[in-house]
């Protein structure tokens, strides 16, 4: 990260928990030049780009001030809901005034080319930069091979829609796996397999024997950060999986929603190990915000044509002000530096998760081996624990869980686990939610 973006992110992050207070004075330059050794002009850049996003204001012959916020002041006396369900974005940390600037400059710069209708591959500029950022997730493509959809989601429904070049018609998933992308299956009608996936993986001999009797199309997988276990695959396993998938002629339909949260930099995704026969698909709503819908979908080149003719037939284009304002957003470094951001307030509230579950667990449940990246983890609880009279008597005291009923095929039972996610959860009231969990939990249990 520039060391400019680490001052702007530093400064703007004690602004929001309340260490810098609103119309208190900031550090000098001299004195932030020599706090974060680097030069004078490198502070400036970095508070006039906090200026340009209305965080401080200067005054001649005086220096720097915070803005003051809107809700200062303003002492609630109820606080809302314990959310541990959602993998949302935290509305609080939407970048509004970036995204703004580039909705106008977007305008500005294409004018009426985003007022008509484009094509059903994406705004050409954009795919040119889609390419080189996707090479920074070891996703080495041409932009011919790209098509940008209205999230995930719609690409999901073309991938289901759409024929193979295999010639087969099923999907196998996880267990668990995306609620919606079940439902979507069993409203198309689409065969479906299941295999289940715990902390540690799944089993490759089971995926190796489904892969060679069944009529499967293609593989849905979250290796990284799933949802809703929060778990990763290891490399070997991505690795097993790109092998069989070669071997078995069976596509990978790779969804990298969170790739954006990796801390490990030699955690490669399975399109690198096996690029003909793995679908990527990275998602822009969740670093951004979910109204954005933009996600991009790295094809195999025999996959291009019929999924650009079925993608067409569904919406014609996904919108042109959002590809061209996310050009903007990526080319701007905006992007990165919102990465960062999100990266590491997710990361801090996931510490005092993993806190708080081992400090409480106690008998209730069992954690899990900490979760230092993403937005999920879980909790396994006794076998003789009924979970949805538990949700009920939470949601009572204002604490939210997932369902998980709906994340599994009806041929496989649910397992006994809680998933929580942090992003809708701050990082002070962790520990008072997991409390609340806990002692539920062990007063059911008598």
């Amino acid at each position: 990260m520039h060391k400019y973006s680490l001052i702007f992110n530093d400064i703007e992050r004690r602004i929001e928990n309340g260490q810098i207070r609103s119309g208190q004075k900031l550090p000098s330059i001299r004195e932030l030049s020599i706090a974060y050794s680097c030069n004078k002009s490198t502070v400036i850049r970095a508070y006039t780009e906090l200026e340009n996003r209305h965080l401080i204001y200067s005054i001649p012959q005086s220096g720097y001030y915070a803005v003051q916020k809107r809700t200062d002041g303003i002492h609630p006396t109820e606080q809302s809901a314990y959310d541990f369900s959602s993998g949302a974005p935290d509305p609080e940390l939407f970048p509004y005034l970036d995204f703004k600037h580039c909705i106008n400059k977007a305008i500005d710069t294409y004018k009426k080319e985003l007022f008509v209708y484009g094509t059903p591959q994406g705004l050409p500029s954009l795919l040119k930069v889609l390419t080189k950022h996707l090479a920074n997730y070891q996703v080495f493509t041409n932009p011919s091979n790209i098509h940008v959809t209205s999230g995930v989601q719609q690409a999901l429904s073309v991938l289901a829609l759409m024929p193979f070049p295999n010639g087969k018609r099923g999907v196998l998933l996880e267990q668990p796996s995306y609620y919606l992308f079940i439902r979507l299956l069993e409203l198309y009608q689409v065969p479906t397999y299941g295999i289940t996936r715990t902390v540690s993986g799944i089993d490759l001999d089971e995926l190796e024997r489904l892969f060679r009797t069944e009529d499967i199309k293609f593989f849905y997988t979250m290796p990284r950060f799933h949802n809703p276990l929060g778990s990763s695959y290891s490399e070997q396993t991505k690795k097993e999986i790109a092998r069989l998938a070669k071997r078995y002629d069976v596509y990978i339909v790779e969804d990298d929603y969170l790739a954006d949260l990796e801390n490990d930099t030699k955690s490669d995704p399975i399109f690198a190990y096996a690029s003909t026969h793995v679908v990527y698909l990275k998602s822009y709503s969740k670093i951004l915000f979910p109204g954005l819908r933009v996600g991009a979908a790295v094809l195999p080149t025999d996959l291009t044509l019929t999924f650009s003719n079925y993608k067409k037939l569904s919406d014609i284009d996904s919108s042109m002000l959002s590809q061209a304002a996310l050009e903007i957003y990526i080319q701007s470094g905006m992007f990165e530096r919102r990465k960062h951001k999100i990266r590491d307030s997710y990361s801090r509230r996931l510490m005092h998760l993993n806190k708080s579950l081992l400090a409480n667990s106690d008998t209730a449940y069992l954690p899990l081996s900490e979760v230092i990246s993403g937005v999920y983890t879980h909790i396994i609880v006794p076998a003789h624990l009924h979970i949805p009279t538990l949700l009920d008597r939470l949601r009572k005291k204002r604490v939210i869980l997932q369902d998980l009923q709906p994340y599994y095929l009806s041929a496989f039972n649910p397992e006994q686990l809680l998933s929580l996610s942090v992003t809708q959860v701050s990082e002070e009231r962790i520990e008072a939610g997991v409390r609340l969990i806990a002692d539920e939990i062990k007063r059911m249990l008598g």
